[in-house]
């Protein structure tokens, strides 16, 4: 069976650590699989309030951000009173969208528990279309920083 393969580039763009809680686990007793989702919102989030901007849907040099695909490869399970380093990257810049890339790691013992990415799309909110990344936002995410 293939599998999907992740490569977490060179540049760390933000970390941030983040504290599994006992409502992030499953019936397996470990942390599921749609709650590694909500850990990557919530660090791509703090990584945008970093920049100055307010969330994924609006104050992005006037446009939203809009999530067009999720991988994610699971490498150790996770639980309850884990401290979470998450580490994001990003590859793959174009007109529209780009994809940011996870590397998500147990505090202390660096024990990688994840690989993820997303493809953000640039989306106007208000007239429900993909737009052209915004060129001081496109600044930000460039890898030569």
């Amino acid at each position: 069976m293939a599998r999907i393969r992740i490569d977490f580039p060179p540049q760390i763009l933000f970390s941030v650590q983040l504290s599994v809680r006992i409502t992030d686990l499953n019936y397996g007793a470990h942390v599921g699989n749609d709650t590694f989702l909500r850990y990557l919102q919530e660090a791509r989030t703090q990584l945008l309030r970093s920049w100055g901007y307010p969330s994924e849907t609006e104050g992005i040099e006037g446009v939203g951000l809009i999530v067009a695909d999720v991988a994610m490869s699971y490498r150790a399970e996770v639980f309850y009173g884990d401290e979470l380093l998450v580490e994001i990257a990003v590859q793959d810049i174009a007109r529209s969208g780009f994809d940011w890339v996870y590397r998500l790691s147990r505090v202390g013992e660096g024990t990688l528990v994840a690989l993820a990415k997303t493809g953000m799309v640039c989306f106007d909110y208000e007239q429900r279309k993909v737009v052209s990344i915004p060129d001081a936002f496109k600044a930000k995410l460039s890898p030569e920083r």
